[in-house]
This record gives structure tokens, C-alpha cells and sequence, in this order.
């Protein structure tokens, strides 16, 4: 059986329409949502990124300032302990000097205290080497190389600071120990001179101490005391001077020692008479003296005989060469007249232009006059032998003392 048909809703026909039309299912309110939260999230990776930036910016101009203020801490430590090294090696200069200078006396010239001032200043500075030294063995820091992410750049840049304070530190101690030894090494330099003025200062009466030494022996000396005398520096040059004095010395000794050995015998008391007459006429005048059987032809039978040479250069000096005779007949006027009269060519290197020195009569004539004014009237005296000087020559040899 079947159903009856609606002709009416048949034929019209049919059907449930929906309100709206569409191919695909309608979006849901949920997925404008997730468009939205999206923006927050771009804005705080960007905000993120700029901060990053900024990190590194500040990490990179920090470390960049912190690096600029370690190489002028390095480069400050480097200057002061190069100048603290030049000082170390200029007082280990002078003590090496000093130590010479100690070793190289031989206790002839130089005073005692001198000697211990010396060796005490030399110690005392060796006391303030090691300290020294030990601040420049220190090691200095390096910096390593630039890091690249802000994190390390910060943490460098620390490292950085903390080193520059500690070369900082450094720095100032380097400086502070270099005064002291500027101030030793003229302290042992000081001492040093001294030792050499010591010795200068003793070579005169080392020199009157030892009359009949020759007379080069005693210009050596005293040039080496005049040496002495103006040193400042205690290097080796001063170390050489103190040698060269010393070594003088020894000569004066040495040709003295031969000297009264050529001298000894009966007249060597008279002579030594002799010799210290003529020094006592002509002050500031070296005098060397020579012995001899016959001088100038004459010494035998009662006759005495001399002959001088002398030097116009600096100093004044002569050489006088006396018979024995001399010496046997002494102190008779007549020995003492002829010695004034040699003395009196002697001392002419003092008073050269008080006389005509152009021949040998006029010589002769200078020295008879001059022992005439110093009151030896004994023939001997060179009246004798050359005849009376005029009396201008007379007048000017009272000038001549």
C-alpha cells in the first residue's frame, strides 16, 4: 500500500532552504584571536633585539675605555721601570767603580776616613738594590684578545679595570724606589771623589817627604794629584787617576831611593846640607841635584864646580849638577857663594824677563847679581869666574825671590 500524495506540494515543489550560503564552513571567532596575540609577541622579540643591541653597544664602548686606560697603565709601568732600570744599572756602575777604587788603594795617599766613608755608602746602597730589583721582576699583565659577545665583554672589561689599578700600583712603587738610588748613587760617588781629593790632598807633603826623588817623578805626581783633585765622576777614570797617583808615588820612592844611593858614602850628610840650602834660596823652584867628581872642569885641588839646567815651561824647575868639592868644603862661604850663584840660574824660570837671557855672558852676569843681592859676597859667588855684574842687573835681582 502506499502512501497518498500531496498533489499540491508535488507539483509546486519543494524544499528547506538554509538562511545563508557558503562553499566553506564560516571562520571562527577563535582564529581573529590568534592574529591578534601575534603582535605583543613581535613587539617583545623586537624589544628583546634593541636591548641586545644596546648590551652590546655599552659592552663594546666599556671594554673599548677599559682597554685604552690598560695600555696607558702598561705604558706608564714600562717608562717608569725602564727609567728605575736605567738607575739600577747606573749604580751598579758606580759601586763597581767604588769597589775598584777600594781594591786599587794602597793606603800611601789616601786618608783612612775617606777610605770607610767609601765602603759604608757602597753598603748602604747595595741595601736598596734587591728591592728594587724585585719590583721589576714583577710580570705585567697582557691583554688578551677582543671577545665578541656582550656577556664577555663586560666580564673583559672588569679584568681590564682590575689590571689597570694593579699597574697603577706598580707604577707608583717603580717611582717611588727610583729616587733613593739617584740619591745612593751620589752618595758613593760623593765618597768616591773624596777618596781621590783625600789622596791629592796628601801628595805634597808625600812630596816634601821625599826631597832627592827625581824631578819628573814628582811632576807626575803632582799632575796626577791635580787629576785627583778635580774628579767628580767615579768611573773608570777615576779608578785609573787614583792608579796613575799612586803609581807616581811609587816612582817618587823609587828615584829617590836611587838617588841616595848614588849619594851614600863620608860627604853624604853635607851634601843633604847642600841641597836643602839651595831649596831654602829658591822656593817654588824643583831642584834636582847631581853629584860628580869634576864639573864644569873643576873639583880637583880646592876648586868647586856647577853647572844648572833649567826649563822656561811649567813648572819651575832646574837640574844642578855640583862638584864634591863642594860638599868637602862646606859650609865655607865660598861653597855656599857658588851655590847661590847655580840657584841663581835656577830661579830664573821665575823671573825670565828681568834680564837679557840672549847670550851666555849676560847669563852668567843675571846669576852672579842675583847672589850678590841675596848676600854672598865671596868671589865664588861668580865675580870670580865672569867678572862684577852692572848694577841694573844687581837692582833687579832683588826682585827676583
Amino acid at each position: 500500500m502506499t502512501a497518498p500524495v500531496d498533489v499540491a506540494s508535488s507539483a509546486i515543489g519543494g524544499h528547506a532552504l538554509p538562511p545563508r550560503f557558503a562553499s566553506a564552513p564560516e571562520a571562527t571567532p577563535r582564529s581573529r584571536r590568534r592574529r591578534r596575540g601575534l603582535i605583543p609577541g613581535i613587539v617583545a622579540l623586537m624589544v628583546a633585539a634593541a636591548t641586545v643591541g644596546v648590551l652590546q653597544i655599552t659592552a663594546n664602548l666599556g671594554y673599548d675605555e677599559a682597554r685604552t686606560e690598560f695600555d696607558a697603565g702598561r705604558a706608564t709601568t714600562d717608562s717608569t721601570g725602564a727609567a728605575l732600570r736605567q738607575e739600577l744599572d747606573t749604580l751598579a756602575s758606580t759601586l763597581g767603580n767604588a769597589d775598584l777604587l777600594l781594591q786599587t788603594d794602597s793606603g800611601v795617599l789616601v786618608a783612612p776616613a775617606a777610605r770607610e766613608a767609601l765602603s759604608v755608602a757602597a753598603t748602604d746602597a747595595r741595601e736598596i738594590v734587591t728591592p728594587a730589583e724585585d719590583l721589576l721582576a714583577r710580570d705585567l699583565p697582557a691583554a688578551e684578545a677582543k671577545p665578541g659577545a656582550f656577556w664577555e665583554l663586560f666580564a673583559a672589561s672588569g679584568e681590564l679595570t682590575a689590571q689597570t689599578r694593579d699597574l697603577d700600583d706598580l707604577a707608583a712603587d717603580l717611582d717611588s724606589a727610583t729616587p733613593p738610588l739617584t740619591t745612593a748613587d751620589t752618595t758613593v760617588t760623593d765618597a768616591g771623589a773624596a777618596v781621590l781629593r783625600s789622596a791629592a790632598d796628601a801628595a805634597p807633603a808625600f812630596e816634601s817627604a821625599h826631597l832627592s826623588a827625581k824631578n819628573d817623578a814628582v811632576i807626575a805626581l803632582r799632575d796626577a794629584a791635580s787629576q785627583a783633585s778635580g774628579t767628580t765622576l767615579l768611573d773608570a777614570s777615576a779608578v785609573e787617576t787614583l792608579v796613575s797617583l799612586q803609581d807616581a808615588a811609587a816612582q817618587v820612592v823609587a828615584t829617590e831611593q836611587a838617588e841616595l844611593a848614588e849619594k851614600d858614602g863620608p860627604l853624604q850628610a853635607a851634601r843633604m846640607e847642600v841641597e836643602a840650602f839651595a831649596r831654602s834660596l829658591a822656593p817654588g823652584v824643583l831642584l834636582e841635584f847631581d853629584w860628580n867628581q869634576v864639573v864644569n872642569n873643576a873639583g880637583y885641588n880646592g876648586s868647586m864646580g856647577g853647572l844648572t839646567t833649567w826649563w822656561w815651561d811649567d813648572p819651575d824647575r832646574a837640574v844642578i849638577e855640583l862638584s864634591n868639592s863642594v860638599a868637602e868644603q862646606w859650609p865655607a862661604d865660598r861653597s855656599k857663594a857658588l851655590v847661590a850663584h847655580e840657584v841663581g840660574h835656577a830661579i830664573s824660570v821665575k823671573c825670565e824677563d828681568m834680564y837679557d837671557s840672549s847670550t851666555q855672558d849676560s847669563i852668567e852676569k843675571w846669576a852672579t847679581a842675583w847672589a850678590i843681592s841675596m848676600g854672598f859676597s865671596d868671589d865664588a859667588n861668580g865675580v870670580w869666574a865672569y867678572g862684577y855684574p852692572p848694577q841694573s842687573y844687581i837692582d833687579a835681582a832683588y826682585g827676583c825671590r
